[in-house]
């Protein structure tokens, strides 16, 4: 009897989708403890903590928030490729509502020599914030319409706003970069309460998003839509409404992780914000166990998968990696973790479990 329930916690604890992301990101931090010297070491400077395991949690920040937002919308079956675009969309509008004098907005003369102060800025802090997370947010109404209404495919109807969102960025702006001197804003992405700022922030999202997924019945629904639309459609569930609440909720990360990675580098840069991060959204959420065809998810295993992302970015540039050999070997790592994540392999786990099983 004994050994039945240690047989059935195992097979419990193997079959989690935490398992395998858990067993990725220990093992990386395993080789980073045994190669890399005092990659574990954590310093504290004017009560801050300091360190590689603080800078991986510190940078993953922006992908941890895109891949809360893009679980949700691949557990419906679908994908949402402008998350980078929107999130370049939200700098600029967070800058130009700081600086509107950069395309010609007549600031009183009595203002204008304050442009550069730390403590001034056109809009209050919190009309920034809100502004800008509603502009996102009407990206994903955007998208969630042409998807869900418009019947598009969501590859192509998210691809439509990937390749139009940084012009729409670089228009707010009139193609500049607005340097971000306010440090209210900037303390966003630069602040510290002991641990970076931007962690509090991804923690507050994934709390309001697991509440919302996994104390209403809106979960369910998600799942529902992913594992069969027409099934939902016929049980009563709102198909469309699902897909476009998701594509909305995706978005509004977005501008989440816009306001945090432009405050960070302090710059309105539509180029580059957010620049293949759809990639590593996806990537992270596949990684934590959801599947592209869509139903079952889980929030903590995406924010797993994006620590993995990062883990590895950051342990390449420990071990002195050229940043153009980051890309090719972060693949290979994300092969291995998929691999790993495979059925085959969760098969080969199993039958390794029966033989021992068998033999006692």
């Amino acid at each position: 009897m004994t050994r039945s329930k240690s047989n059935s916690a195992r097979r419990k604890v193997t079959e989690s989708r935490l398992f395998f992301p858990s067993v990725a990101l220990a093992a990386i931090l395993l080789f980073d403890f045994i190669v890399i010297p005092g990659f574990f070491s954590v310093t504290i400077k004017d009560g801050h903590l300091f360190g590689s395991l603080v800078d991986i949690l510190r940078n993953g920040a922006p992908i941890m928030l895109l891949a809360i937002g893009m679980t949700l919308v691949i557990a419906t079956g679908g994908v949402d490729l402008s998350v980078g675009a929107v999130m370049a969309i939200a700098a600029s509008v967070a800058a130009i509502m700081m600086n509107p004098v950069i395309i010609g907005v007549e600031l009183p003369p009595n203002l204008l020599q304050f442009i550069n102060d730390p403590n001034f800025t056109y809009s209050p802090l919190w009309a920034v914030i809100l502004v800008t997370l509603i502009v996102a947010s009407l990206c994903g109404v955007w998208n969630g319409l042409l998807v869900a209404y418009g019947k598009i495919q969501p590859m192509v109807a998210t691809l439509i706003l990937m390749i139009a969102g940084r012009g729409i960025a670089q228009l707010i702006t009139n193609g500049l970069r607005i340097q971000i001197f306010y440090e209210p804003y900037a303390f966003i992405g630069n602040g510290w309460l002991v641990l970076p700022f931007s962690l509090y922030i991804v923690a507050f999202v994934f709390v309001m998003i697991w509440i919302l997924t996994r104390k209403t019945a809106i979960g369910m629904f998600i799942e529902s839509v992913g594992i069969s639309s027409r099934a939902s459609f016929f049980s009563g569930i709102g198909e469309k409404k699902i897909k476009l609440l998701v594509y909305t909720v995706c978005a509004f990360c977005a501008g989440v992780a816009g306001l945090v990675a432009s405050s960070n580098i302090r710059t309105s840069d539509s180029n580059n914000i957010g620049l293949y991060s759809e990639l590593d959204a996806i990537l992270a959420v596949v990684i934590g166990g959801t599947m592209m065809s869509g139903g079952r998810f889980s929030l903590l295993a995406s924010i797993l998968g994006a620590l993995i992302l990062q883990a590895t970015t950051t342990s390449m540039y420990a071990l002195g990696v050229p940043a153009s050999a980051v890309l090719a070997i972060k693949g290979v790592v994300v092969v291995l973790v998929i691999i790993l994540y495979s059925e085959q392999m969760r098969g080969f786990v199993r039958r390794i479990s029966g033989q021992r099983e068998a033999q006692r």
